[in-house]
């Protein structure tokens, strides 16, 4: 069992910034891709980046340039580093993980998700 916590999310003025973390806890597993999705109400969860163990990255065309991810794998950990926000970025932040656990099973696990809010 593996449980994903988020942190960073809150208010900010567009043309701000924010740093989102979201961290894995469990025992015996290792983390194999980690990424960030959100979602507005009525519209579809959409990928916004993610990170792979071996360090690829990939960004949803809206945020190049903006937002960057990172992770530290050893700590079972990926940022989002948010900057240049928009009023269109606001939305709930999901971290996702695919999951490697030692024994070889693989899980992808959701987190409960970060609420970001760009307004004046």
């Amino acid at each position: 069992h593996v449980q994903l916590v988020e942190s960073g999310g809150g208010l900010v003025q567009p043309g701000g910034s924010l740093k989102l973390s979201c961290a894995a806890s469990g025992s015996k597993f290792s983390i194999d891709y980690m990424g960030w999705y959100r979602q507005v109400p009525g519209k579809q969860r959409e990928l916004v980046a993610y990170i792979t163990r071996g360090g690829t990255t990939h960004y949803a065309d809206s945020v190049k340039g903006r937002f960057t991810i990172s992770s530290e794998y050893a700590e079972n950990t990926v940022h989002l580093q948010m900057n240049s926000l928009r009023p269109a970025d606001a939305a709930v932040y999901y971290c996702n993980a695919l999951v490697v656990f030692d024994l070889g099973a693989r899980q992808d696990y959701w987190g409960q998700g970060t609420k970001v809010t760009v307004s004046s």
